[in-house]
């Protein structure tokens, strides 16, 4: 469902110029849009009718803002409460999609902490060797709401898909000490569960990321953390027998229950930490879904949580990840 448009007053930040953009470690070179390609032998009554099944959906993008920029990366299509690949080499459509939505002056909405906090006007376009699948990046100019004024995380969708959207008072939560108690209390629990060896620093020293943050609709805030067994949460290779451990709670009554866990061990399924990025409904179901930027040995990728019949479950993770177990209250 769309919602109505509330205006309100956006500050405009100075305009700054730069080739390459830094996300933890990663650049981005500029270069221009892909174009399809032309395959002289291709049968194109084929590709003509293979078009017409693709049905277009909006594109959502992932970033940092840097200064008075930001350089997103595509994640992928929304499909629902999940997101497919983008673009899909089998339409010609979504290489003419793409480029489109990355030609300057093509307008993003940015949101972050599940709320509209203001707009993107794409200058560059270029691809990102550290993710995986080389994505396509978008750079250019942002324009914020007053509160969102230190926003680092973004999200994007195209304007024509969500320049109908409401603003919001962008809040950021700052994890509390029953937090990261609670966040600590589900690892210890997890941790003999998947039959994990227990850290040996402890499972306090084991935690490497932590992030209290508002759904709509719930009653309290969640926590979501990410703890480590011989590894580093950055892109790099891992330690032997090492795994990671992400958690996610649910505040229920006053106190934090375990309501998803995703554990994965480097032996058999490689490394691939997850860590918590943002959240948003960015289908207008009036359910958020949460982003995982999720690091391997050598590039990083995306995964998705959503809530389905009242459990919090994986729908989408970029094919660089597969495997990885999970267990859902």
């Amino acid at each position: 469902m769309r919602r109505h448009l509330l205006t309100i007053g956006l500050i405009l930040i100075g305009a700054t110029g730069c080739d390459n953009v830094g996300w933890g470690g990663i650049d981005w070179a500029v270069m221009p849009p892909p174009t399809a390609p032309v395959d002289p032998d291709s049968d194109t009554t084929t590709v003509v009718e293979e078009a017409t099944l693709n049905v277009d959906h909006p594109i959502l993008l992932a970033g940092i803002r840097d200064g008075a920029r930001a350089t997103l990366t595509v994640v992928g299509e929304v499909e629902g409460d999940a997101l497919t690949p983008f673009p899909d080499p089998r339409f010609d459509s979504d290489l003419e999609r793409l480029a489109a939505l990355t030609a300057p002056g093509a307008e993003w909405i940015l949101f972050s902490e599940g709320v509209r906090v203001g707009r993107l006007v794409a200058d560059q376009a270029g691809t990102s060797t550290g993710f995986c699948g080389s994505p396509v990046t978008i750079s250019g100019m942002v324009e914020l709401v007053p509160s969102a004024a230190t926003v680092e995380r973004l999200l994007a969708l195209p304007a024509p898909d969500a320049g109908d959207r409401a603003y919001g008072e962008y809040v950021e939560l700052q994890h509390d000490y029953n937090q990261r108690v609670a966040s600590l209390e589900i690892a210890q629990a997890a941790i003999p569960e998947y039959g994990a060896t227990w850290p040996r620093e402890g499972v306090l020293d084991a935690r490497k990321h932590i992030q209290a943050f508002d759904v709509s609709g719930t009653p309290g805030p969640f926590i979501a953390a990410t703890f480590l067994y011989q590894d580093n949460l950055a892109v790099g290779p891992p330690g032997p027998d090492a795994y990671s451990l992400f958690v996610l709670g649910e505040e229920v009554s006053g106190t934090h229950r375990g309501v998803y866990t995703w554990y994965r061990s480097v032996d058999p399924d490689g490394k691939g930490a997850p860590r918590y990025f943002d959240h948003m409904d960015w289908n207008g179901d009036g359910s958020e879904e949460v982003l995982l930027d999720v690091l391997g040995p050598n590039r990083r990728w995306f995964a998705v949580l959503a809530r389905r019949d009242g459990a919090w479950v994986r729908t989408f993770q970029d094919a660089c990840g597969t495997g990885g177990s999970t267990v859902g209250d």
